[in-house]
């Protein structure tokens, strides 16, 4: 069911809109902008409904909060008003607001205009979700990642948790192209990626596809050697499709591993440590391929075989 927050102090008008919405959409109702604002960051709603008239912050003000904030500046606002001027319209409009709602309440427009709204919101998300995600393997694509990992990087340096990077690169992948051919190749990607995101399923966990035969992982809140351990076990599980090479370079399609494991800091950034995992990865495939080479801040380094 759709999520709809309404920011409102009348009682009565949030109970009028309530009884027009509730059978097909979850309300939670906030009285004070402050507390609406905090419920709309914390939450997952299609669409606010939000009076102009509040306590200690107008609405106008609220929208303008709203249109800053990463989490927030993406949902619809449909403004709630007594006032009827063109000057207060035009002003929430220019704010971000896609519609106005007028009191006394007509349930027939209220629920047409919701409904558009939300329909309209969910388009957009799948348009957007679409144009980040691979097409070949289901995965995010490097645009969602470069959006994601700075986000989740500065999360981590406020709240100074452990931050892994991890690259994956396919084992002689040319060689496995020039014998069995494009399709085939795309076919082993696409197993590839099935079987690394069978593993990165915790909510926290991100896994992309960086380009080619490579793709990128993010963990959050473990140390290097318990995310070593882990990231082996995911390098067996690819070895385990058994899923044949060019005998002259391998028996089985294998993937090369390379990461780090760091506390972050803000005078550090996202992309000198994810050259690190490149370096990681590096390492990796020099020392012979289809193993994992890990580092911790200190860049001291853990190996496999």
């Amino acid at each position: 069911m759709e999520k709809i927050l309404i920011i409102d102090d009348s009682p009565l008008q949030t109970a009028q809109l309530n009884d027009i919405l509730s059978d097909e959409y979850e309300i939670t109702i906030e009285q004070t902008a402050e507390d609406g604002f905090d419920r709309a960051r914390a939450g997952n709603y299609s669409l606010i409904l939000l009076d102009v008239v509040l306590p200690a912050m107008d609405g106008f003000t609220l929208l303008k909060i709203l249109q800053e904030e990463n989490n927030t500046k993406t949902v619809p606002v449909i403004m709630i008003t007594a006032l009827s001027d063109i000057e207060h319209e035009q002003r929430g409009l220019t704010l971000g607001a896609v519609d106005y709602i007028s009191k006394p309440f007509s349930p027939l427009i209220v629920k047409a205009r919701v409904d558009t709204h939300i329909k309209l919101y969910n388009y957009r998300r799948q348009v957007e979700l679409q144009s980040k995600t691979d097409q070949m393997t289901g995965i995010a694509n490097r645009r969602r990642h470069d959006e994601y990992s700075i986000d989740k990087w500065n999360d981590a340096v406020r709240l100074r948790i452990p931050f892994s990077i991890c690259m994956f690169d396919i084992d002689h992948f040319k060689a496995f192209n020039d014998t069995f051919g494009h399709p085939a190749g795309d076919k082993v990607i696409a197993s590839v990626a099935k079987a690394i995101a069978s593993y990165l399923n915790r909510s926290t966990d991100f896994f992309a596809r960086y380009g080619g035969e490579e793709f990128v992982a993010i963990l959050l809140g473990d140390d290097s050697e318990k995310v070593f351990e882990y990231i082996k076990r995911i390098r067996q599980a690819v070895e385990d499709l058994h899923i044949p090479h060019d005998p002259s370079v391998s028996e089985w399609v294998t993937v090369s591993i390379g990461g780090i494991t760091m506390i972050p800091k803000a005078d550090k950034s996202y992309e000198f440590y994810l050259k690190m995992a490149d370096a990681m990865l590096y390492d990796a495939k020099k020392m012979g391929r289809n193993r994992v080479v890990w580092a911790d801040e200190n860049i001291k380094q853990l190996y496999e075989k």
